[in-house]
């Protein structure tokens, strides 16, 4: 069916966008930092300006109506049509000044960035940063971010990506750590010390496994997704750990541990969007990250 939309509110239609694309009230209030109850009431809200309804309610979430679907397309390239003129305008802004958006994983926007924008801050006062700590993959053609440092190479199209160089990981303990339970010597006896690992994520697992040793969650004595807590973890004392090596070498409460293990390596990698990589404040800011990270890489 044709939809007629004379007037729309493109704040009921983000928050629908948002319900048709997580499929409940809940993810989709999450999402946009709201309330279920709110969602809710916008969903009915727009539902009336319409006269349709949009959704299909039951236990397990909301699934589009016929009406619904037509109307998510249109909505969907209104919201593309807006990231595009964002784009657009955003590429030919020619000042030295404005805002540059960055975002980067929390280890990195926690133990790097702060001296590396400290100085770039100092240098151009008269461009505005704003820092988006997060694990999550930030999407640089919605501009969620102007800059991405990322530890993989984004494979979106339209985006510039540029090769840092490889980050080497290391194995670290505190020294009241070592000083109570003793040196490591040989990869063997790791089994016999306290590791901090990951929760869920099973990369350092599948690390151990490529090396011959068979080891599943129930190794790490203390498991922690937030690599932030991790690594305060492993500043107290609570056990082994891997981690950077230009953080744990940086840091005199840590010792690393010798052993000739072959640890695999963090590629780091600049990453904007093509239609805005050449503005002057975020080409500048680029230059500023590019030289003040190199020396993290091997």
């Amino acid at each position: 069916m044709d939809i007629l939309i004379d007037s729309p509110d493109w704040s009921l239609l983000r928050v629908f966008l948002a319900v048709a694309e997580s499929g409940s009230l809940s993810a989709a209030a999450r999402s946009l930092g709201s309330s279920q109850p709110t969602v809710g009431r916008q969903i009915r809200s727009l539902e009336d300006q319409l006269g349709a309804t949009l959704f299909h309610r039951h236990a397990r979430g909301f699934d589009l109506t016929d009406t619904g679907r037509d109307v998510v397309a249109l909505v969907q390239a209104m919201q593309e049509a807006a990231h595009q003129v964002s784009l657009q305008a955003a590429g030919r802004s020619k000042r030295l000044e404005g805002t540059v958006r960055i975002t980067a994983s929390e280890i990195v926007s926690f133990h790097h960035l702060p001296k590396i924008l400290s100085e770039i801050r100092a240098l151009e006062p008269r461009i505005e940063i704003e820092l988006v700590p997060s694990d999550d993959t930030r999407n640089l053609l919605f501009r969620e971010a102007d800059i991405a440092i990322r530890m993989y190479r984004p494979d979106q199209l339209d985006l510039i990506t540029k090769h840092i160089g490889d980050i080497r990981l290391g194995i670290f303990a505190a020294r009241r750590y070592i000083a109570r339970r003793g040196m490591p010597e040989r990869a063997e006896d790791l089994l016999d010390h306290d590791i901090i690992g990951f929760d869920r994520s099973t990369a350092i697992i599948d690390g151990f496994r490529a090396m011959g040793m068979k080891v599943d969650r129930n190794f790490f004595g203390l498991r922690c997704d937030n690599q932030v807590i991790a690594w305060q973890l492993l500043r107290a004392g609570a056990g082994i750990s891997f981690a950077q090596r230009p953080m744990g070498q940086s840091d005199p409460d840590l010792v690393e541990i010798p052993l000739d293990l072959n640890l695999p390596v963090l590629p780091l990698w600049l990453t904007a969007h093509e239609a805005i990589r050449d503005t002057p404040r975020v080409r500048r800011i680029w230059t500023l990250l590019e030289e003040r990270l190199r020396p993290l890489v091997s």
